[in-house]
């Protein structure tokens, strides 16, 4: 199994050259100068590392690259999901009962030492470009996975923050799901609108969902705007009503996965997605809608 490198610094190939990524409050031309400062990782797929171009080196400010997981260089395609993008990565399922199945991400059994921004978080922000390609879950699944933080004590499968389609009884709804405690219940806001009508096939949109752990708050965001939906749980899932503070777990988490679960070579996959990715950002905030917005609107209008 192949473990990206975990790196205290990050660098990117530009030509035949390598230069320190952008971060912090400085950071990537593409972000915001309000989120830069809280952008923990960022992933366009522009920037191979120059060890191995099956790795995806971090713009942001943890350096945590990211491996391209069965499909490698070949997972970079030519697409455009906003103004100035131009490699995007592609995911899919190859066939059933195989474990060659494209995804991405990092996992370690010790936790991901440059995700420490994710331990004991008051909050987090999933967002990206997303274009799905499928018609439904893979044969035999429930759920279509697009991006995430794992949890600390994580087969690859649990989630500390996710953004996924999901069957929420009986139908498939765009999903926030999260949770506060290894180990413990996940909580899930569902949008109340069609999965196809928020995502239509083929079509680049921008995702984001975000995580108060302080609250027991949810959101999702289509294209800078809130999308409406509702708590899959009434009770307290996140045991939020008991003494503070309501943060999470004080672990690192064991990695992201994008695209899918286990993100590992020579593992099944449960929740595989035909999809193209593009802008992947982690935040170690829950970003109020303003903020969302504006990074929507800074990126579209190049």
């Amino acid at each position: 199994m192949r473990r990206a490198l975990l790196a205290t610094a990050v660098v990117v190939a530009i030509g035949a050259a390598a230069v320190p990524a952008q971060a912090g409050s400085t950071g990537p031309r593409d972000v915001h100068p309000s989120l830069r400062s809280s952008l923990v990782a960022f992933y366009d797929f522009d920037h191979p590392m120059p060890s191995d171009p099956a790795l995806e080196a971090d713009r942001g400010r943890s350096g945590t690259e990211i491996e391209l997981v069965n499909g490698g260089a070949a997972m970079r395609v030519t697409d455009r999901a906003y103004p100035g993008g131009r490699k995007v990565l592609q995911t899919r399922p190859v066939a059933a009962g195989t474990t060659d199945d494209w995804k991405a991400g990092i996992w370690s059994a010790s936790g991901v030492r440059t995700l420490r921004a994710f331990n004991a978080a008051e909050g987090t922000t999933v967002m990206g470009w997303f274009k799905r390609s499928m018609d439904g879950p893979a044969a035999g699944f429930n759920a279509i996975g697009l991006a995430g933080v794992l949890t600390g004590d994580s087969d690859g499968h649990a989630v500390r923050a996710l953004l996924e389609l999901i069957d929420v009884n009986g139908t498939l709804r765009l999903v926030a799901l999260g949770r506060r405690i290894d180990g413990g219940t996940s909580q899930t806001f569902a949008a109340n609108e069609d999965w196809r009508t928020l995502l239509p096939k083929d079509e680049w949109v921008h995702l984001t969902a975000t995580f108060d752990f302080t609250t027991g708050t949810m959101a999702l965001y289509r294209n800078g705007r809130a999308v409406e939906g509702f708590s899959t749980r009434t009770d307290d899932p996140w045991l939020i009503n008991g003494p503070g503070p309501h943060v999470t777990t004080a672990t690192d988490p064991r990695g992201i996965k994008i695209g899918g679960s286990f993100p590992w070579q020579g593992s099944p996959d449960r929740n595989p997605c035909d999809c193209r990715m593009d802008a992947l950002m982690l935040l170690d905030r829950s970003l109020p809608a303003r903020d969302v917005a504006s990074q929507y609107r800074f990126m579209t209008r190049g």
